[in-house]
């Protein structure tokens, strides 16, 4: 029996990269999954949602709910890159890289959670970034985003812990996506 199985996951951001190859482990080890992306492909149960849109992230989670029975893990993968020191980039980029990388996870989490607290099982997964805890040169914005993503990971933990829900989050360097 798989380590996962029965157990019910969705990913956002999951059509491709690190979303994708973390769909594919998920179900690899039982897990159902449902991918939640602007491009969610067919490869899984994929579901059209826009982070930066909370209706949009809302219909997409409920209707992974309704389609497994529930969640049981939410992978928060969702994000986008910049480049450039703190005076490169445009008031409206940071608005909208905070938007996507921070925000959309606020949203798929705020979405997830009466689903989360209704599982034994329950787990939230943010993707994060060595950019969050070293100076990386021309990551100026990317890494307050990550930065952020740390800290909003370690306040849910706290947050949910004693609703048995856990939170953790990961922090790749580059990959092959």
């Amino acid at each position: 029996m798989a380590e996962l199985s029965g157990l019910a996951a969705v990913v956002t951001g999951g059509g491709s990269g690190i979303g994708l190859a973390t769909a594919r482990l998920l179900a690899s080890r039982g897990a159902k999954v449902a991918v939640l992306d602007l491009k969610p492909g067919d490869e899984f149960t994929g579901l059209y949602a826009d982070v930066t849109d909370d209706a949009s992230v809302r219909e997409a989670i409920d209707t992974a709910a309704e389609r497994f029975g529930g969640i049981d893990i939410l992978v928060n993968n969702a994000g986008i890159g910049a480049i450039g020191t703190v005076a490169d980039n445009s008031d409206d980029e940071w608005h909208r890289v905070f938007d996507v990388n921070v925000v959309g996870m606020v949203r798929a989490a705020r979405a997830a959670l009466p689903y989360l607290r209704a599982s034994g099982h329950a787990a939230i997964v943010n993707t994060c970034s060595v950019a969050a805890i070293a100076g990386l040169p021309q990551r100026a914005l990317y890494s307050a985003t990550k930065g952020a993503v740390l800290s909003l990971t370690l306040a849910m933990a706290a947050d949910h812990i004693h609703e048995g829900i856990r939170v953790n989050c990961v922090l790749p360097g580059t990959a092959d996506t």
